[in-house]
Formats: structure tokens, C-alpha cells, sequence
């Protein structure tokens, strides 16, 4: 954080030097006389992190904008050419529809032409795992997607890509941070015109096939493809990037009864039907809902603006049902085990990956089909992770299921990210497939929780906004490290994980174990019975959120327990407040 001083000086120097957008240009002299404002705008720099930047779009360092965009580019460039051991470097861009995302990725092609890294940009708006895509089938160095994911309306972010097409491991986060905190963000940067660099040969517009070849891989994923595909689905694409390759996927492969959201059809980063455009939000899905009810369709399928995420509705009993995460993680993994058996598709040695935070029940299924089973940390970078492993071991085939509880799923190798047109696709097949036997989708997961058991997974997220939420945040993820919950719910603590040391404590004898897994600001209670609660800092916006876990013999005892349990870390997290 800087000083008073430091953050009046900038704020000055911002006034001098920022003078190509008018929107920062006004926003800056609006700002002059609230010391305020101008604090929560200059108290940092934008973080840097596995997840690249994201924040509010405006002016000032802790913003963004075409400054902090260049600046995160220059240093990425510079890092780049370090490291380069080629002398034709490359970079794919692609861009959603949030406010600013077309000038933010021209400023990101327009950085990399000066820094002589030639610079691969979509024609259009293009989903996230067509730019992880992108890096894998032009054999990029690096990737850039300018996207918030699902966050409300007046963010923006800048998603940074290695050259294996999966978002930039922790290392790779440092050392390009390195030379993003080495660069001035007014005297440093290198820049040239977009015209300029199409001329010069710098700046490239992706051709068609390599989204031709995106959607020729989708589709390979498909596993029963002589099912009847003529049931009713609607269709969102919550006003983002998403359209466009989901009906290609869906058509393509034999459905052709999607109903479509008009009023979330067309690209709008205002997301005027939906401030807060996260489908794992039921107030997104209001619209889709009510098409859904007027069609009488048995499927509602919601992608977020960046296209990485699926959320389902399915109709039950006249009614319809929001479907979790880690619900679909079940439903689609069990499917995907159990049709590949079937089918004989199955690999000699399946391999899935989950994050720490996602249900643990996908452990029994893993253990029915004989599946390994990998835990990484929470970020479908970790996934992509363990994905590259196995192909640097020729066991990329292997691969089978990845998911995350936040509606992230990936069911094949072709990207290193997760892929809501996969997943959109995916759940397609596996509801017209159960519908032919007379089940709908929540009739099969009732028969999971039969099988395997019921777990309940829910998660709370707790929002702490500017300068003294920053501070907050750190000293309340430095208290639990420091005082551990010894009981909730009813229940004894049984062991403490610290992912920082990386070691998790025994509390009955005292054992001491490693976790394998990189150092990372999460800590996770486990008490008796299986019952889990899981604490860290969102790496996208200003939350702490807390992950819930009880097994039980059924819904209403877990959900009792879990209730229990939340009610007291509740009161210690709002105690802060």
C-alpha cells in the first residue's frame, strides 16, 4: 500500500500523463477534491497474480485501463523476450463483451507489435477456452483474454496464458509480476498503432478454421451420439461470449430445439437483465427460467460472459431446479464413467482432477470405475496443470473428468482451461440420454446420493470493499492460522491445514504431514465425521469465502449440521465488520 503522500503524487502524475481516454480524463478531474476516491483509486497497483488482473474499470493504478493493461503487457513482453529462445515470438488474444474489452485487447496486440511479439487477435469476441485454444493450435508463447468471468458489469480483467494454453503457473505469475513492478506504467511502455502493426506484419486476425478446429474438438468429446437430441433446451449466453460456439456445438452435433434468451442473446457489457452476470446466481437466470417455463423445456443451460462457465436448471414436477456445481460435477463424472465403460472407451488408467474445495463424494465414484483421483488447489489452472503432466508423460489420453465447485467442468485435453461449450455440449447429451429411460437429471443425482452416499456442499462469501477490506481480509486469514475453531456443530476438530507451511496437523497425536501442493493462502478445519470447512480470499474479488462440507445419511441432517457449523464462523468473520 502507499503512503498519502505517494498516492497524491501519482494521482498528479495521472493527471499529466493520462490523457488518451477521455472517460479517465474526466473520471480523474471529477475525483480532484475527494481525497477519498482518489485513495481507493491509487492506494495499490492492480494485483498481478495466477489469475492476472482484474478490477473495477477507471482510472488510477488500483484500476482498469488502457495504462494498467499495457503496463501488465509490457512487463509480460519484457518477460517474454527474456525467456524467448525463438526469434519470432507469438501471443493469441481473444476478448468477451464486457465494457472496454475490444480497446483493452487492441492496447494488449498493440504492446506485444512494439515489443516485436507478434500478436494473434480474434476477429470478434471469442469464449476463454477458444484463447487457450488459440495458444495450443498456433503454438503461441503466451495468451492473453481480456475478461471478469462473472463479475458484475463495472469490472474488467486481463487473464494471463503460458504456452501450453493454461493460465500461467505461480511461478510464472512471479516472474512476470517481477517485470511488471520493474516497468513504469507512463516512460516504460512500448507501443504502436493497430493499424500500424497490421502493416508491419506484427498484428494478425485469427483466420476462422482455428475456430472451426475449437468446435471440431468440442465435438469429439460427445460419448452416445445416437440418442434422440429433439428435446426442448433453453439457451443463455447472459449477454457474453458465448453464443456464437455453443449453437455451433450444439447444432452441429444433432440439437436443434435450443431456445435462445432474446434479451441475453446479444453481446452487452452492461448486462442489462443481469447486473450481476454469475450464473451461479439464481437472479441471472430469472429470464431463462421464465422462456424455460413458457416452452415447457426440461433444460436451461446458462454460460457466463467469458464462456468458462455452465450453470443448469432442470424441470422437476412442474417446477425447476437450480442444480449446484458440485451437483453437475457428480452427474456429469458419474455419466462420463459409466457411458466410457460402456462404450468401451474407457483409458486402462482414467485419470480426474478435482480442487480441494470441490465435493469429496466424486471420491467414491472415482473408486466404483477404478479412476485416479487428483486434489489440486482452488483454480482451474492447477487443473490444466496436472493435464500437461500426464501429456509430458504420453498418458494425456488418460485424462477423462476436471471440475471445480464453481461451475467450472473440462472433459477432454484439447485446452487447458475449463470450457463451458464442453460442458454445455456434455449436459445436452447426458439429459436427452437419461429422458429416454424416463429420468431427468435430479432423478439421477437422488440415485447417486442412494449409491455413494449424501454430501452436502454449500458456500458463503463474505465482501470486504477498498483499502481498510484489504487489511481486513489479511488479518482475518492471519487470526485463524493463529486460533484454530477446536469445535463446530457439535463436532471435535480433528486435524488443521495451513496451505502457506503446507502442513497439515493431526490434533488428537499431534502427527505433522505435508500437503504436496504449492503454497497457498487457504486454511481448512476438519472435524469429526467428515465435516470440513475450507477459508480463503477470492483471487477475483474482494471477498473471504468460506467452503461447507458434511456427510450424512441425508439432506435435512446435513443440511442441520451445516447450519450449525456456518452460525458459528459466521459470527466470527462478521465480528471483523
Amino acid at each position: 500500500m502507499y503512503s498519502d503522500t505517494q498516492i497524491k503524487n501519482e494521482y498528479e502524475r495521472w493527471k499529466q500523463n493520462a490523457v488518451i481516454d477521455s472517460d479517465l480524463i474526466k473520471e480523474l478531474d471529477d475525483i480532484k477534491n475527494n481525497y477519498d476516491q482518489i485513495k481507493e483509486r491509487f492506494y495499490k497497483d492492480l494485483e498481478f497474480g495466477t489469475g492476472g488482473l482484474r478490477g473495477i474499470i477507471g482510472a488510477g493504478t488500483n484500476r482498469m485501463n488502457i495504462y494498467t493493461v499495457a503496463r501488465t503487457t509490457q512487463g509480460f513482453s519484457n518477460y517474454l523476450n527474456a525467456r524467448g529462445s525463438s526469434s519470432s515470438l507469438s501471443a493469441a488474444i481473444s476478448y468477451d463483451s464486457r465494457i472496454k474489452s475490444k480497446l483493452f485487447a487492441k492496447t494488449t496486440a498493440c504492446v506485444f507489435a512494439a515489443n516485436g511479439i507478434h500478436a494473434y487477435i480474434y476477429k470478434e469476441l471469442m469464449p476463454t477456452p477458444a484463447l487457450s485454444f488459440a495458444v495450443r493450435y498456433l503454438k503461441a508463447d503466451a495468451g492473453v483474454m481480456i475478461t471478469a468471468s462473472h463479475n458484475p458489469c463495472e469490472y474488467n480483467g486481463y487473464k494471463a496464458y503460458g504456452s501450453d494454453g493454461g493460465q500461467l503457473t505461480l511461478e510464472d505469475s512471479q516472474n512476470v509480476l517481477d517485470y511488471i513492478n520493474a516497468t513504469d506504467i507512463f516512460n516504460d511502455i512500448k507501443i504502436i498503432t493497430f493499424e500500424e502493426g497490421l502493416n508491419k506484419g506484427y498484428i494478425h486476425l485469427i483466420d476462422d478454421k482455428v475456430t472451426d478446429e475449437y468446435i471440431k474438438n468440442v465435438s469429439l468429446q460427445a460419448i452416445n451420439k445416437n440418442i434422440d437430441k429433439n428435446a426442448s433446451i433453453v439457451y443463455t449466453p447472459l449477454n457474453g461470449a458465448g453464443l456464437k460456439c455453443v449453437m455451433r456445438a450444439l447444432n452441429e452435433n444433432g440439437y436443434n430445439n435450443i431456445k435462445i434468451v432474446e434479451e441475453q442473446k446479444e453481446a452487452n457489457g452492461n448486462f442489462p437483465t443481469c447486473p450481476y452476470p454469475n450464473p451461479e446466481q439464481k437472479q441471472a437466470l430469472e429470464r431463462g427460467l421464465i422462456l424455460a417455463e413458457k416452452t415447457k423445456s426440461g433444460l436451461l443451460i446458462a454460460t457466463d460472459p467469458d464462456c468458462d462457465r455452465c450453470a443448469v436448471a432442470v424441470r422437476v414436477n412442474e417446477e425447476y431446479e437450480l442444480l449446484s456445481g458440485n451437483q453437475m460435477g457428480l452427474l456429469m463424472f458419474e455419466y462420463i464413467c459409466s457411458q466410457r465403460t460402456n462404450n468401451s472407451t474407457m483409458p486402462a488408467s482414467p485419470v480426474a482432477v478435482k480442487t480441494i474445495v470441490s465435493t469429496r463424494l466424486i471420491e467414491n465414484i472415482a473408486r466404483e470405475y477404478g479412476v485416479r483421483l487428483i486434489n489440486v488447489l482452488t483454480g482451474f489452472k492447477f487443473i490444466g496443470e496436472q493435464i500437461g503432466l500426464l501429456e509430458d508423460s504420453g498418458l494425456e489420453k488418460n485424462y477423462i473428468f476436471g471440475f471445480e465447485e464453481s461451475y467450472g467442468y473440462l472433459t477432454g485435453s484439447y485446452v487447458r482451461d475449463k470450457d463451458a461449450v464442453n460442458a454445455a455440449l456434455i449436459i445436452s447429451e447426458m439429459y436427452c440420454y437419461y429422458k429416454q429411460t424416463g429420468m431427468n437429471l435430479v432423478d439421477v443425482l437422488n440415485n447417486l446420493y442412494e449409491k455413494y452416499g449424501y454430501c452436502m456442499d454449500t458456500v458463503k462469501s463474505y465482501t470486504f470493499e477498498g483499502a481498510d477490506g484489504f487489511s481486513l481480509m489479511k488479518q482475518i486469514m492471519n487470526d485463524f492460522r493463529k486460533k484454530h475453531i477446536t469445535n463446530a456443530g457439535g463436532k471435535k476438530l480433528v486435524s488443521y491445514t495451513d496451505y502457506i507451511s503446507g502442513k497439515t496437523v493431526n490434533e488428537i497425536n499431534g502427527e505433522i504431514s505435508p500437503t504436496n501442493l504449492p503454497s497457498s493462502d487457504v486454511v481448512k478445519f476438519e472435524y469429526e465425521d467428515s465435516a470440513t470447512v475450507i477459508i480463503r480470499p477470492s483471487g477475483t474479488e474482494p471477498k473471504i469465502k468460506l467452503y461447507f462440507s458434511v456427510t450424512e445419511k441425508n439432506k435435512q441432517k446435513a443440511s442441520a449440521i451445516i447450519e450449525d457449523i456456518s452460525i458459528k464462523f459466521d459470527k466470527i468473520i462478521c465480528s471483523y465488520k
